[in-house]
């Protein structure tokens, strides 16, 4: 069985936008708490940041305040 592909690598622009859209479950995500998740993943969507960076510098700033 393949393993989904998230990497930049592996995925295309389209690919990361349905990636960010379906991990929020609708195209208005105020319900989970990130007012604009498109805004907070931009840098995935644009290839520039993996998720796991994005995710790991978001903790960072509530773990160190």
């Amino acid at each position: 069985m393949e393993r989904p592909k998230y990497l930049i690598k592996d995925t295309t622009r389209e690919e990361r936008m349905e990636i960010v859209r379906r991990s929020f479950g609708t195209e208005d995500s105020c319900e989970s708490g990130v007012a604009d998740p498109f805004k907070m993943y931009q840098a995935y969507i644009d290839g520039e940041k993996e998720i796991a960076e994005i995710n790991l510098a978001y903790r960072a700033h509530y773990t160190h305040g």
